[in-house]
């Protein structure tokens, strides 16, 4: 739901890796190596690949020609219009300063491509091939010699450098955290990128920073990064900026002679000439929008509209398409953060108790369609979701802070309360009244208040209006208890800068997770990060137990470790009630004006638009005044 950091920007991708050692606490035993892991080169030896990938070999050959389910035979040309929420004043979307255009990051290449066919991982793009050292303190990247820069210069490992150094510095908080375990980076000649680690047990590192955006050292020479601006910035990859109107519309334009074309990574991708970002200030206008056929494709997030606001003329006379595509995708952690930074949330026993108040089932019956499933996991729709009572890995892991945790999740699987889906809540409420009781509230005079008389009040902080139908509804919940609370939406960029600022008492927050958890961890829950503004710390986690659970996953020596290591965070953070857990669905709602042609099946881990093409045919038989189709 929230649009924050490089999520919006698409630069965050699926993460890999991951942990050993709550050293303060003393090392967790390993698990058992996972059987399909190659064996480790013997000292001193130095291992070539075209791919890393965390759960054994890569599942496509050096020579592989394409992905396997794009077209590589798709016609190129042609235009997509897409819609984004919001506006912008800056076309440099890797700092912390300014809101950036996140399309911009089209025109950047990546050392690495994820495959959104396997889990954790990535082939060689701009690196022509990796080199790995028997002891892992290290990567290198070695370039393609062909790759050029769209004035024609080469790209080189300099510019590696320079990008590293430029985003760990002045980038957004986010790099430092997921780069942490990098020792340093130097260019071994024009194309040889050395990365050298602190470690050895960030088994993911090697992939995060192939997921980096290589930026060209000689544009920004003279220019201070960390200054938001409206310059048109030079790239390398299959688009680049064509025009916008800031704050409007951004065009991007494909390159013709793009270096990679026929790499491996890109045939059958890139396909339309043309990339058309129309802004708009709510997700209403931008519905309005698409059914006028001003917006051309659109992701579905709103279950009400899926099921009751397509019914207009384009899609009855087959002008407007619609599927539901199914993905394996981790789900992660939706829900109403709560700004732990505030006295008032400070106590678990309130945070729980607020929980108690959520009436999903009432909400998935009225409000969505019963489409929905409740979230009951950080690591929801995925192995690494704790279910049930912790497994024996799980307890050799949390028995080392005992006294630490709460007791419950050594004894008691972690349950969301259930309703009778009738909104009255009323089992509910008396054990939050209970809960609220024992950390020193009660009511007087129909007003929840403490021993200073202080009023039970806060602000729920939205950024679109849609979600205040979710958020009207907790607040008369809430309302019963005595607890004063009230929602307040602002426009983007006053939230980007408030949630930046940590300025807010409670928020919807959504925290993505991958098939293999790792780095990134570090800026969800780190205390350090809990005091670093942009970071995605939102909820302000400042504890140390979940700091050491946290470095555990970073480290995990192979997959079962990881497996019981982030089951144990997830009970963690699941027992100490930071969020009330929302909903997730498994499938991507799409519809599309009927001018595109697409792959015969859907990648498993990703919705990969850049593979679809316009089909000319069907392009010339829509209507030339599509907004007549809407009335």
């Amino acid at each position: 739901m929230r649009r924050r950091h490089l999520l919006a920007s698409g630069l965050v991708l699926a993460s890999s890796g991951l942990a050993l050692a709550a050293r303060a606490q003393g090392s967790a035993p390993a698990a058992p190596a996972t059987p399909a892991a190659p064996a480790a080169p013997v000292a001193g030896e130095m291992r070539r690949t075209h791919a890393l990938s965390l759960l054994g070999e890569p599942g496509l050959p050096a020579d592989f020609p394409h992905w396997p389910w794009v077209n590589p035979n798709a016609p190129k040309g042609g235009e997509m219009v897409l819609a984004a929420i919001g506006s912008f004043d800056s076309l440099n979307p890797f700092i912390l300063r300014g809101t950036a255009a996140g399309a911009v990051v089209r025109i950047y290449d990546t050392l690495l491509a994820p495959s959104m066919d396997e889990a954790s991982t990535e082939y060689a793009h701009l690196a022509a091939s990796i080199e790995v050292p028997a002891d892992r303190r290290g990567v290198t990247f070695v370039l393609h010699d062909k790759a050029r820069w769209h004035d024609g210069k080469p790209v080189t490992a300099d510019d590696v450098v320079w990008t590293f150094n430029a985003l760990r510095e002045k980038g957004r908080p986010f790099y430092r955290a997921y780069w942490g375990d990098v020792a340093e980076v130097v260019a071994d000649g024009p194309k040889r990128a050395v990365f050298r680690f602190s470690t050895d047990q960030n088994r993911e590192l090697g992939l995060i920073l192939g997921q980096m955006p290589v930026l060209p050292k000689h544009f920004w020479e003279g220019k201070d990064f960390a200054q938001p601006g409206l310059e048109v910035p030079l790239g390398s990859g299959p688009y680049k900026v064509e025009r916008f109107e800031a704050g409007r519309s951004i065009v991007l334009k494909r390159v013709p002679d793009y270096w990679g074309r026929d790499l491996p990574t890109m045939k059958g991708t890139n396909n339309l000439d043309t990339l058309r970002y129309e802004y708009f200030r709510d997700a209403t206008v931008a519905f309005q929008a698409f059914k006028a056929g001003q917006v051309e494709f659109r992701q579905e997030n709103i279950a009400k509209d899926w099921a009751t606001a397509y019914d207009f003329p384009a899609v009855r006379q087959g002008q407007v398409k619609r599927d539901e595509i199914r993905h394996e995708l981790p789900t992660g952690m939706q829900g109403f953060a709560m700004n732990t930074r505030r006295p008032l949330f400070q106590d678990r026993r309130v945070r729980e108790a607020l929980g108690l108040m959520f009436d999903f089932e009432w909400m998935n019956a009225n409000l969505f369609y019963g489409s929905y499933t409740r979230t009951s996991s950080y690591f929801s729709n995925s192995e690494l979701a704790a279910t049930g009572l912790p497994s024996e890995g799980e307890l050799l892991i949390l028995s080392a802070f005992r006294g630490r945790v709460p007791e419950e999740l050594f004894t008691s699987e972690f349950r969301v309360p259930v309703s009778d889906g009738q909104n009255s809540n009323r089992e509910a409420a008396r054990k939050a009244l209970g809960l609220l009781k024992d950390a020193g509230w009660t009511v007087k005079d129909r007003r929840l208040v403490n021993e200073q008389n202080q009023p039970f009040a806060f602000e729920i902080l939205l950024d679109s209006p849609t979600f205040e139908r979710v958020a009207l509804p907790y607040v008369q919940s809430l309302q019963r208890l005595g607890i004063e609370a009230r929602v307040r939406t602002v426009d983007a960029a006053q939230y980007q800068k408030r949630t930046d600022e940590f300025d807010f008492d409670m928020t919807v927050d959504l925290i993505p997770q991958s098939l293999s958890p790792g780095n990134e961890q570090r800026d969800f829950w780190s205390s350090e990060k809990a005091k670093e503004p942009g970071s995605r710390n939102l909820i302000g986690v400042s504890d140390p137990v979940v700091d050491a659970l946290v470095e555990l996953v970073v480290n995990a020596p192979d997959r079962q470790a990881l497996i019981d290591r982030c089951r144990a965070l997830d009970r963690v953070l699941l027992w100490s009630y930071y969020v009330v857990p929302h909903w997730h669905s498994r499938v991507f709602r799409a519809a599309w004006w009927d001018k595109f042609g697409r792959p015969e099946r859907n990648p498993r881990y990703g919705l990969d638009l850049m593979s679809w093409w316009v089909e000319p045919a069907r392009d010339r038989a829509l209507p030339a005044d599509r907004k007549t189709m809407a009335q």
